[in-house]
């Protein structure tokens, strides 16, 4: 396992996974193209060192975008090892204790726990070998990127974010983007349903400014942890500590009482003042594929910036699937599926999360089914508990049915019977949903599996007549999925239940809209479209034994659609012909266009916003 990030990008190296660019690169715009290329292409690419920034430092992209990198970055040959690992420590411990023999047997397990455990340490660590205070903590030092064209400057996208609990003292460490404000300013994004938003809001009850600390790089393990979906209160340095089996080292801080990890690369210590206004933030190019737009959060005000003498800028790029953060969040499912067991629902067996449901939007799991509706009580239970409570589409299996097999899936849902197999629900929704009336809170769906009923007939027309509100028919997923895919204008009157009983379809249970802008994506992308575009509880309808779902972008067409529409998100012209031009300069071979060349149809207008009012 890598000691630190510099002994991670050397294993990287040795095992064929990283590239160095030492071309001159703008960190505005041309790093994070560069980086989109790479990072979709077939597994993830190559990790990408920029070693010529314009800045002193380095910058570190895609450093855990593939299984591979994951799997090295977790120290550890498959990501399954780790569920094992839990499984049967789990076993150790939850196992009866008849006697005192029994009892003894604990101790072992008991000390590997404690050794997990952060530890502090006196005197600085390698993070705070070169000490910039006051005026001299300046963030334009750093090669922070800015990503997208319509963002609103440059984010800090890696940071591990340092705050405690005004009363209990437990700290928490996550993972919020920061957009740098200005020398010694940056924003703060705290969504309402996260801990640092909970910390945040007891210091202002208290008129306490808030210390805050941000580290970026290091051991690898300790960024996955920051993001990793643990219970309020529990440690994320403890999660590190056992994924790496050795304690966290921790050093204090120079300008407040934080401590933080002692082989970080870049430290950013300052505070948060709850009794000032908060400030505009954003927009930026997000993990959904869309733009999250403007909106107030809280100030951070930078007091010190402390690093290594050889310090190496981790960043990392969200936008269209698959990016990164796939990667991220397939160790999440294969770390957290045992404790999901042990904890809440001992039926489950698999958890699965494709990428194109950039992991709130779709979620499939397979359960041991013991009686008729276990699959919405399971749905249920998984909707309020932890970050799972953001999923809008559940999707719930049989046991023995492989769940990450696409035929398999696909069998699966074209033969679901409509509408007893569905069940529609109202919740907690991810903030940067933006296709909810509500911020926070929308339309959630539920699908059993579990009901088997026979393959079901379906007949394709050989010649179908598009309606004068549409513009293309795409019957190529009905054989395989039960689905016609119907694209039409932006705010179009339809009349989908008419065209669906008058085509001359049989069988098939889903009939989507979309924009015919949407013609050319893929059968992937059209999944991430249409997931990202479609509210349940409004743009979702049975009739009979058909499903109809509205995933066209939402305008201001009608009441009770969202106040302010964003842009999917794309690289500009200007930059993709850049890095088209120097794509040979950069040494990492054959050349790869831009994946945003397959989105640029689907923006609206020259902005992050389509329509606000």
């Amino acid at each position: 396992m890598a000691k630190d990030l510099h002994d991670f990008i050397d294993l990287l190296e040795k095992n064929g996974e990283l590239l160095r660019v030492n071309v001159p690169v703008d960190p505005v715009l041309e790093i994070a193209e560069i980086t989109d290329r790479m990072s979709k292409s077939p597994d993830g690419g190559k990790a990408l060192l920029f070693t010529n920034t314009g800045t002193a430092f380095p910058v570190l992209t895609n450093m855990m975008g593939s299984d591979r990198r994951m799997a090295l970055a977790l120290g550890v040959d498959s990501l399954d090892n780790i569920g094992e690992r839990i499984g049967e420590m789990a076993g150790k411990a939850l196992s009866p204790k008849n006697g005192l023999g029994d009892k003894i047997k604990m101790l072992p397990l008991l000390g590997e726990v404690s050794g997990w455990m952060p530890r502090t340490s006196k005197g600085r660590g390698k993070c705070q070998e070169i000490v910039r205070v006051g005026d001299e903590a300046d963030m334009s030092v750093l090669p922070v990127l800015k990503c997208w064209p319509h963002d609103g400057g440059r984010f800090v996208t890696l940071p591990l974010v340092h705050t405690v609990d005004s009363e209990t003292g437990a700290r928490n460490v996550g993972m919020y983007r920061m957009q740098v404000m200005g020398e010694r300013e940056t924003g703060m994004h705290w969504h309402m349903h996260k801990t640092g938003e909970r910390h945040y809001r007891a210091y202002k009850r208290l008129s306490r400014q808030m210390p805050v600390s941000v580290c970026l790089g290091g051991d690898p393990v300790y960024t996955y942890s920051a993001t990793a979906p643990l219970p309020d209160g529990i440690d994320e340095y403890m999660l590190a500590g056992f994924l790496r089996r050795k304690s966290v080292r921790l050093v204090k801080c120079f300008t407040n009482d934080l401590y933080v990890p002692e082989d970080c690369d870049f430290v950013i210590e300052g505070y948060v003042d709850p009794a000032e206004d908060k400030v505009v933030e954003g927009p930026f190019g997000d993990h959904t594929g869309f733009y999250s737009l403007e909106d107030y959060y809280p100030k951070f005000h930078v007091t010190a910036i402390t690093h290594r003498r050889d310090a190496v800028f981790p960043a990392t790029l969200v936008g269209v699937p698959p990016q990164e953060d796939m990667y991220i969040a397939k160790a999440t499912e294969k770390i957290f599926l045992e404790p999901i067991r042990l904890v809440m629902q001992p039926e489950v067996r698999d958890l699965y999360m494709p990428d194109a449901g950039v992991a709130h939007n779709l979620a499939v799991m397979s359960i041991e089914r013991s009686y008729p509706g276990q699959a919405f009580k399971v749905a249920a239970s998984m909707w309020g508990a932890g970050q799972m409570m953001f999923n809008k589409l559940l999707l719930v299996a049989s046991a023995d049915e492989d769940i990450r097999n696409e035929a398999v899936l696909a069998r699966l849902v074209r033969n679901v019977s409509l509408p007893d197999d569905v069940m529609f629900a109202r919740g907690v929704l991810d903030v940067l949903d933006h296709v909810t009336s509500t911020v926070g809170e929308g339309g959630k769906l539920a699908v059993d599996l579990t009901v088997l009923h026979g393959e079901r007939r379906i007949v394709i027309p050989e010649s179908v007549v598009v309606p004068d509100w549409a513009d293309f028919i795409d019957t190529s997923l009905a054989a395989r999925w039960g689905c016609v895919v119907v694209g039409c204008r932006r705010g179009a009157e339809t009349d989908m239940e008419r065209f669906a009983s008058e085509a001359g379809f049989e069988g098939v249970n889903f009939f989507v809209t979309v924009d015919s802008e949407a013609r050319e994506l893929t059968p992937y992308e059209l999944l991430w479209f249409c997931l990202a575009n479609s509210d349940p509880g409004r743009d979702i309808a049975i009739a009979g034994n058909r499903m109809f779902i509205d995933a066209r972008t939402k305008s201001m067409y009608r009441e009770g659609l969202p106040k302010r529409v964003p842009n999917v998100v794309t690289s500009s012209r200007e930059t993709i012909d850049l890095v088209d031009r120097r794509w040979s300069e950069y040494g990492l071979g054959g050349f790869v266009a831009s994946p945003s060349e397959r989105y640029l149809p689907l923006v609206v207008g020259d902005g992050a916003a389509i329509a606000e009012k």
